[in-house]
């Protein structure tokens, strides 16, 4: 066993137009005509919004930024340049006025926390993603990328309310290479990756782990390592692996769809 970074090298070139096959097949399909997502200014988007004007066409791709109060400029100026490179329309909703509806409206102590305003945000700018796709008959492009969907790093029903996940299938090391090779900004590339749900927020700070160690284990873990194993060849505590395990079992059911009761 050797996990090292090697481990995630892929033919960008390649892996670019199976991505871009997946969407143009799953977009004629659904018979529809285009794609939103939205923008974050962030790494996973600029991707996924890249790839998806390679398949569709400029036209064919919304882009919506959707801020919030407390989040700093540079993450809009950095969807707006990527935008402008693409050559996409976009489109601004800020999302602070249904914040601070929020925060007035229910419990508290619900207001102040921030795993739940967190997770508010994501589920507002999930509503207004889809209110735009449906007006436009359009798609909801998803923007997470495999790592995220293993650890289960996404909100149910807000960033993980999308129609489909092309990128899913990427580590965020292999999202970085794609990145270069669509020759996404430089500092959309080398900022910490970030949820944008405040101002400093970053998602290795709130995951307490790097993305570079984090996709390792996951690696091993997805290719049936023993976590010792796993462990030893990191060099590494074996608790680190034990709570990566912990974070992918307790995620399970983002990964599906809600049980049904079928009555016999």
């Amino acid at each position: 066993m050797q996990l090292q970074p090697t481990v995630f090298d892929i033919d960008c070139k390649a892996v670019s137009e199976k991505i871009e096959d997946f969407i143009c097949e799953y977009v004629a399909q659904s018979k529809t005509k285009g794609v939103v997502v939205g923008l974050s200014g962030g790494i996973d988007s600029s991707v996924t919004t890249a790839l998806a004007v390679r398949a569709l066409g400029k036209r064919n791709v919304l882009g919506l930024i959707l801020p919030n109060a407390n989040l700093a400029q540079h993450y809009e100026d950095d969807a707006r340049t990527l935008a402008r490179q693409l050559g996409i329309t976009v489109k601004k909703v800020s999302i602070a006025d249904f914040i601070s509806a929020f925060i007035k409206n229910v419990d508290i102590e619900l207001g102040k926390n921030r795993l739940v305003l967190g997770n508010a945000m994501a589920r507002f700018r999930m509503i207004i993603n889809y209110a735009y796709a449906n007006y436009y008959h359009y798609l909801v492009l998803g923007t997470s990328n495999k790592t995220e969907i293993m650890v289960g790093y996404v909100t149910k029903y807000g960033d993980g309310g999308v129609d489909f996940e092309p990128c899913g299938g990427l580590y965020k090391t292999q999202i970085r290479l794609m990145a270069k090779y669509l020759n996404i900004p430089k500092p959309i590339i080398e900022k910490p990756p970030s949820a944008g749900f405040w101002d400093g927020q970053t998602d290795e700070g709130e995951l307490g782990i790097t993305y570079d160690l984090l996709d390792l284990i996951l690696y091993g873990i997805e290719h049936n390592y023993n976590p010792k194993d796993i462990a030893k060849e990191l060099q590494i505590k074996e608790m680190v692996v034990e709570r990566v395990l912990e974070m992918t079992a307790k995620s399970e059911h983002k990964r599906h769809i809600p049980p049904v009761f079928e009555l016999e």
